[in-house]
C-alpha cells in the first residue's frame, strides 16, 4: 500500500491498494459513516420522453459514499463498500456499491482517526515490502500448496500422487507428481519471496531436488521443514513449533501465531498472562503489559486506543492478530483481549 495524501481532516487520506493483502488492512480500516471516495461505474442519468425509460449505459465517474456497510471477500480478494453517494455528478441521496480491488486508488475521510487505524495504515506500508511466503506441505500421497498472506493462509491447491506403491515410479504411467507440483508452484513464487517445503519422511528432499533440477529461479529461496504432519495441519505445526523462524517472520503472520502461542504457554502454566477485556486494561493501565494482543475484528467494534496508549506509553509492544487463521481463532475463544506481562497483579 502507498499513502498518497495525509490529512486526518477534511480531505482525508488518499492510498493506492498494490496488493491483496491490502485489502484486509482497509476492511480493518474503513467502518460505518466514514466517507469513501473511489472511481466507479453507474449508469447515467437520462431522461426519454418514452413510456419505458431506455436502458442507459454505465460510464466511469468519481463518487463518495457514506459507507452504511463493508464486506471483504477472501475468494476474489475484494471490498465491497455499500452506501448512499453523497459526492458525484449525480444521483446524489441514493445507494452505490464501491467494488475495491488491487490498483484501486480511494480516499478515506472520518470524523476521528482512531490510534489503530493509523497504525493499522503504516503497518500496511511497510508489510508491502515483506515477501509473503509459499508453503507446500507433503508426503508420498498428496501435497498441498498454501500461501502465506498478511491476513492468514490461503490454501491454492491439492495434489495426488496417484502412486500405488512405495516402489512406484513416476514415468511408468506418465505421471509426474512433482512435476505437477512446480508447475503450480511457477505463477505464484515471485523474486525473493521464500518457498517452504516441508512434512514427514523423505519426500520434501525429494522434491527440492526436483526443484533444482528442474527451475533453478524456484530453488534460489528455497527452505526444506520435518513436520510430523503433511497438508495444513503440517503448516500449522510448523509455525506453532516455532521451526523456521527466521523465515516466519518474514510475514506478519508468523509474528502473530508466535505471539499468540507464547500466551498460551504462559497461561497454561499460570504463568505472566492475562486476558479479558477488563483484566487486560487494568493490566495496561498498572503499566504491567509487556505485549498486548488484539483480535482485529475488536478494533473493528470499538475504540481501544486508551489500551494501545497505556501499553506503548510503557513501552510495551502491541500485536494486532488476525482472526483469519488458527492463532487468530486461539486469541478470540480468550475474548479477543490477552496480555503477556511483565509481573503478575492482582
Amino acid at each position: 500500500m502507498r499513502v498518497l495524501e495525509q490529512n486526518r481532516t477534511p480531505d482525508g487520506i488518499i492510498v493506492q491498494i498494490e496488493t491483496d493483502d491490502d485489502i484486509w488492512h482497509l476492511f480493518n480500516v474503513i467502518e460505518t459513516s466514514d466517507l469513501v471516495t473511489a472511481s466507479t461505474t453507474r449508469r447515467e442519468e437520462r431522461i426519454a420522453d418514452k413510456i419505458r425509460a431506455e436502458r442507459a449505459e454505465k460510464r466511469r465517474m468519481t463518487l463518495g459514499i457514506r459507507v452504511e456497510k463493508i464486506e471483504f471477500s477472501d475468494s476474489d480478494l475484494r471490498l465491497k463498500i455499500l452506501g448512499v453517494i453523497e459526492n458525484g455528478p449525480q444521483d446524489i441521496g441514493q445507494h452505490h456499491t464501491l467494488i475495491i480491488e488491487v490498483g484501486d486508488r480511494l480516499t478515506i475521510q472520518k470524523t476521528r482517526w482512531k490510534r489503530t487505524q493509523l497504525e493499522r495504515l503504516e503497518r500496511a506500508v511497510k508489510d508491502t515490502a515483506k515477501p509473503r511466503i509459499v508453503f507446500v506441505s507433503l508426503d508420498q500421497d498428496e501435497a498441498t500448496i498454501a500461501v502465506m498472506r498478511q491476513y492468514g493462509l490461503k490454501e491454492i491447491a491439492n495434489i495426488r500422487s496417484m502412486r500405488s506403491g512405495k516402489q512406484y515410479v513416476e514415468k511408468e504411467n506418465g505421471n509426474d507428481y512433482h512435476g505437477e507440483i512446480i508447475e503450480k508452484l511457477k505463477p505464484l513464487v515471485e523474486e525473493d519471496m521464500p518457498l517452504v517445503l516441508l512434512g514427514p519422511g523423505f519426500e520434501k528432499e525429494l522434491l527440492a531436488d526436483s526443484v533444482k533440477q528442474k527451475d533453478a529461479a524456484l530453488s534460489s529461496n528455497a527452505y526444506v521443514y520435518h513436520t510430523g504432519q503433511s497438508g495444513m495441519q503440517g503448516i500449522n505445526e510448523l509455525m506453532k513449533k516455532g521451526i523456521g523462524t527466521d523465515v516466519l517472520r518474514k510475514s506478519r503472520v508468523g509474528i502473530e501465531m508466535e505471539a499468540v502461542e507464547n500466551l498460551m504457554e504462559e497461561i497454561g502454566k499460570d504463568g505472566l498472562a492475562t486476558y479479558g477485556t477488563v483484566e487486560v486494561s487494568n493490566a495496561a493501565a498498572a503499566g504491567a503489559v509487556r505485549t498486548l494482543l488484539i483480535l482485529d475484528s475488536k478494533l473493528r467494534d470499538g475504540d481501544y486506543d486508551r489500551m494501545v496508549r497505556d501499553t506503548e506509553s510503557q513501552k510495551g509492544n502491541v500485536v494486532v492478530v488476525s482472526e483469519q487463521h488458527d492463532a487468530g481463532k486461539e486469541l478470540g475463544a480468550l475474548g479477543g483481549f490477552a496480555a503477556l506481562l511483565r509481573y503478575k497483579i492482582p
